[in-house]
């Protein structure tokens, strides 16, 4: 596959992982964050009934923070500030209200899904800049791959610049959305957290408005002409967690949480 010529710049990634306002590592001594892929695909319930179990065990003191990666069948979630307008035609896939906040979203095979679960009375107590710092993670992990991402201060997310497209209607470069962030905090503990598209069906985003933002469309790695496996991707999520969240340990697979092949 052609590797498309889009701004590149791994430095950008990391300047940008550098001036982070502030980390969002914990306290030294604390505890490394448990770091736990899953295979096949989880259903979206079971995932959030997962995450509502650790994030209040988090909260209680009792469990380890930690970070879940997998993938869900084909599906959309509707966030707590979803318009009713924006889902456009489900197509016959299932529409899931979660508590997280935005608006609509897809998730599927090919998505790499991360749920971050972080308390963040150990780490800083600032909403805003935890997600600049998400944002932060999904740009230096593009990096590694010559992309360069970038965050927009009225939209959350990351997006990339497709200079070889047409110019949007106010003559601007157009961009798509490559990773989208939505999360949830209760009692100072995260939950939901990131999609990143590494080879998604992009036809299923037509089903929706993504985020409720028109006008800009949506990407992949593989559509950027960069044919990456999930292992590759997750090696290099981790690293640039690492980066900025703190260390991260080989964690058990959730009990509660059941795949499909």
């Amino acid at each position: 596959m052609k590797r498309m010529d889009v701004r590149t710049d791994r430095d950008y990634a990391k300047t940008r992982l550098a001036t982070v306002a502030e980390r969002f590592t914990a306290p030294e001594g604390s505890p490394p964050v448990e770091w736990v892929i899953l295979g096949g695909l989880t259903s979206y319930p079971d995932a959030v009934a997962a995450m509502e179990e650790r994030a209040k065990a988090i909260a209680a003191g009792t469990a380890s923070e930690a970070v879940l990666l997998l993938e869900h069948p084909p599906l959309y979630t509707a966030g707590t500030s979803a318009q009713e307008a924006d889902l456009v035609d489900a197509g016959g896939l299932p529409v899931f209200a979660t508590g997280r906040g935005g608006e609509y979203t897809y998730h599927g095979p090919g998505q790499r899904v991360a749920y971050v679960m972080l308390d963040l009375t150990r780490r800083r107590q600032d909403v805003r800049a935890f997600v600049a710092a998400l944002e932060a993670w999904i740009i230096a992990t593009l990096g590694e791959f010559q992309i360069t991402g970038e965050r927009r201060e009225d939209r959350v997310g990351v997006w990339v610049r497709r200079p070889e497209r047409a110019r949007r209607v106010d003559d601007a470069v157009a961009e798509d959305k490559i990773a989208a962030i939505g999360i949830r905090v209760r009692r100072w503990v995260t939950f939901h957290g990131i999609s990143l598209n590494v080879d998604p069906n992009l036809d299923h985003f037509a089903g929706i408005v993504p985020c409720g933002i028109r006008g800009h469309g949506v990407t992949s790695l593989a559509d950027l002409g960069i044919p990456v496996t999930l292992p590759e991707v997750d090696m290099l999520l981790r690293q640039n967690f690492e980066r900025v969240f703190g260390p991260t340990l080989d964690g058990p697979q959730p009990l509660t949480i059941k795949q499909t092949p």
